[in-house]
């Protein structure tokens, strides 16, 4: 009798979700890897440290004939499938008002058309979105008012999703009540897979286009720059990332390092690193570089690539457990099983990473990141950037929010009614208990504020915090 194959509930289920190939052969990989009761994890006795990589503060533009050229040959792809449900809101995140009343989508269409402009052209480089089947509608709709960049369902392209897995059989979970709760987002490495699978892909090649920079919707540091572009093409390379120094506020995020068995460049994120590792895997003295997640891919290098493994590629697998229901502590143990974007640097063979400056990275994901983006500690800049003050040394001011009050939007929006206090010269801010900062409220150095009582305690109008080291 012919053994029945485990993963084919997955499959059929996948399947009838109208999900693509692509993304079924990249989820069977994982699941398997699953079955074999991989964890993903990568030791540190296993990996060396990065310690050099070349600065994208000595490249030079290319020169006007070059950009063109490459502007041609060159689409710009940000991932926005998230709906921001962790700061509380019900739409893409990407909508969300950033400063001067501009959302992120309004920043990032302003970067393109300003690209367009110089290039010469009003539809080089590629735009294109990375939408989910919860933000899609909502972008789509945005994107109407820019009219200059074409009908707004050209723009997108859909990420996929997978069904969460049952710890008790690994079986797919059902959830009759609420659908939706069987699945879950796969990671934004699910970018090459989805890429594929919507026929993308082929259809970039079929009109010229070699080149690929990725990035986040909610890093409004990350801008096509031409030095950076230029400076991928002529490498040569496959793949490239782009990477900056790790400071106290980045110690749990993920980091690059060098595989010691291979000599290839690799990323470990957090879930992957072993329990015993954790002091190494946060020694930023160490491992030096994170993934800002902005990329450089050559298109036609990574259809190779994927139809070498069968139409995705082998992503390391990250198992996450967590509840059939977020909200239900009760409810069945499951797993999330996700991979990385940045984890396909070890797929290419001579894949390079480059050192930026930390202002090609400003993410936006907690209110706390917000108050900075809106705050005096940065600036939005002619070429429609927000970018750190350049008092501030590169180094943003590390914000702790009680997440009891503002860790939604509107909580913050409660703090800070008149305007958000100046944080130029600030380093550490520390808000607990319910506050609210007056107009002209001016923060340096360390500044703690912290109310145990009832209401909601007022911060006047004046000058608060010490010197870095200094006394409360």
């Amino acid at each position: 009798m012919r053994e029945t194959d485990p993963f084919e509930p997955f499959a059929a289920k996948m399947r009838a979700a109208g999900l693509s190939e692509s993304a079924l052969r990249a989820f069977a990989a994982n699941y398997r890897a699953l079955c074999r009761n991989e964890t993903g994890l990568m030791p540190e006795a296993g990996l060396e440290a990065v310690e050099a990589l070349p600065q994208a503060a000595a490249l030079r533009d290319p020169g006007a004939e070059r950009f063109g050229a490459l502007m041609r040959e060159t689409v710009v792809i940000k991932l926005n499938g998230g709906l921001g449900t962790g700061m509380g809101l019900e739409k893409a995140k990407s909508l969300l008002t950033v400063r001067d009343g501009l959302t992120f989508l309004d920043l990032i269409v302003r970067q393109m058309l300003l690209l367009r402009a110089r290039a010469g052209s009003v539809d080089v480089p590629r735009l294109l979105f990375m939408n989910s089947f919860s933000t899609s509608g909502d972008t789509l709709a945005f994107l109407g008012k820019y009219p200059e960049l074409g009908a707004p369902a050209g723009l997108e392209f859909m990420q996929s999703m997978v069904p969460k897995v049952l710890v008790e059989g690994l079986i797919p979970l059902e959830w009759p009540a609420q659908p939706d709760l069987e699945w879950c987002p796969p990671g934004h490495g699910d970018l090459y897979a989805s890429l594929a699978g919507s026929g993308w892909l082929d259809r970039l090649l079929g009109e010229g286009i070699r080149y690929a920079f990725v990035s986040n919707s909610d890093n409004l540091g990350a801008t096509l720059d031409p030095a950076l572009l230029g400076w991928f093409a002529e490498s040569g390379a496959s793949f490239a990332m782009e990477v900056t120094r790790r400071t106290e506020a980045d110690r749990k995020g993920g980091h690059l390092a060098r595989r010691k068995s291979d000599g290839r460049l690799v990323l470990r994120e957090s879930a992957q690193c072993p329990r015993e590792d954790e002091a190494a895997f946060q020694d930023i003295g160490r491992h030096r570089f994170f993934n800002t997640n902005n990329l450089w891919l050559r298109l036609d290098r990574l259809k190779e690539a994927l139809e070498a493994a069968g139409g995705y590629l082998p992503l390391p697998m990250i198992r996450n457990v967590k509840t059939a229901d977020p909200r239900d502590p009760g409810s069945p143990s499951v797993y999330q099983l996700e991979t990385a974007m940045g984890a396909a640097i070890e797929s290419f063979a001579g894949a390079q990473a480059i050192e930026v400056g930390r202002s090609r990275f400003a993410p936006v994901k907690t209110t706390g990141d917000l108050l900075v983006v809106r705050s005096s500690a940065c600036r939005l800049t002619d070429d429609h950037r927000i970018e750190l003050d350049p008092v501030r040394q590169g180094q943003p001011p590390v914000v702790d929010l009680d997440g009891r009050h503002y860790r939604f939007v509107d909580g913050l929006e409660a703090l800070v009614p008149e305007g958000v206090p100046c944080l130029r010269d600030c380093r550490k801010l520390s808000v607990k208990g319910r506050l609210r900062f007056a107009q002209g409220v001016v923060l340096r150095g360390d500044a703690a504020f912290a109310h145990d009582g009832d209401g909601v305690q007022e911060v006047a109008r004046g000058n608060y915090g010490t010197e870095p080291g200094g006394a409360a």
